[in-house]
């Protein structure tokens, strides 16, 4: 069968489904489970009102627990075993990883990427976004800047790669070195910096996407504040730092945790670049290498992983929500 005809008998049984479990199940409350009585017939009303909403949030919280909560549950249950997944060994996996240096390395190189790509990504952001507001070509700068946001992880990484190259004659940081005099190196085997270097990457592809959205955020602020600003004497910083930020506070916020969020849970630059090699392992890199030797350790990584992201969503949720209202 062809993926095109695939695809519309998959549209066809999808929205079909739904139209018709949303026909039959408001028939079967309003007929049979609360069917309009003399005696009764305004509770019934009310009866099914109550429980109307819940039908309709049906599909998608059963959709949730079937693709969400039921894998999380089962991942946990499965971090619990031992590779074969015939003993039980309870905490063992857990005991074992947080006592291996590598899992500490990870932890730590995971720390350094949450701190400095967000904050790198949302101050860069935020300052193309004032600088490019008032330019006649700030649009085409803003579109060159957003344009590492179409390439994916892996294809920006084979990019960096040409510029970390340690020969002169490809490499950008190895022919500056050249030209002064010095010896050619590979800046993905220095040790702790080869992390930056990796993280670079990543805000040079976020960077657009924090100035799309701060962007728009300055030019939601009220212009009145703006010129009672200078009215009384304030110079470009001050009107930047001091009337500007503090009323997209909420936006930057935003925008931050977005990015803390991604950073969590990145894997391609490392693993397309370095492998995890030369001290540069993370997380998400860290639990791939165990995948294919030790499922259940694995499954403990990816756990952990998520309890390390869970409370930044839940942050980032409640921060958007103030911004709705």
């Amino acid at each position: 069968m062809s993926p095109i005809l695939q695809g519309l008998i998959t549209i066809i049984i999808g929205v079909g489904g739904c139209v018709g479990y949303f026909f039959a199940s408001n028939w079967v409350l309003d007929k049979v489970i609360f069917p309009p009585r003399t005696d009764d017939h305004g509770r019934n009303i009310n009866r099914a009102t109550m429980v109307r909403p819940w039908l309709f949030l049906f599909p998608a919280m059963f959709a949730l627990g079937l693709y969400l909560v039921y894998p999380v549950v089962g991942s946990f249950w499965r971090s619990l075993f031992n590779r074969s997944g015939e003993e039980f060994i309870g905490l063992g996996n857990y005991t074992t990883m947080f006592a291996e240096e590598g899992f500490r390395t990870a932890v730590f190189n995971n720390i350094l990427w949450a701190i400095f790509v967000p904050a790198a990504a949302t101050f860069l952001g935020l300052l193309v976004a004032q600088l490019t507001d008032k330019l006649k070509w700030g649009n085409i700068a803003k579109s060159l800047i957003f344009m590492p946001m179409a390439i994916s992880f892996v294809g920006a990484s084979l990019i960096w790669k040409f510029v970390y190259a340690n020969d002169p004659d490809i490499g950008i940081i190895n022919a500056v070195r050249d030209v002064l005099g010095a010896d050619p190196i590979d800046p993905l085997q220095i040790p702790f910096w080869n992390n930056f270097f990796l993280m670079v990457i990543l805000v040079w592809i976020q960077t657009g996407f924090a100035m799309v959205i701060l962007s728009a955020a300055l030019r939601g602020i009220p212009e009145e504040t703006i010129e009672a600003a200078i009215i009384d004497g304030a110079n470009p910083f001050q009107i930047f730092f001091k009337i500007k930020v503090p009323q997209i506070m909420g936006t930057i916020v935003v925008v931050w945790t977005t990015i803390t969020i991604l950073v969590l849970k990145v894997f391609d630059i490392v693993y397309a670049m370095t492998g995890g090699n030369f001290d540069t392992e993370i997380l998400p890199s860290y639990m791939m290498d165990y995948m294919f030797r030790d499922d259940g350790r694995a499954t403990a990584v990816a756990f952990v992983i998520m309890i390390i992201v869970l409370p930044v969503m839940v942050w980032n949720i409640r921060q958007a929500r103030k911004e709705m209202n």
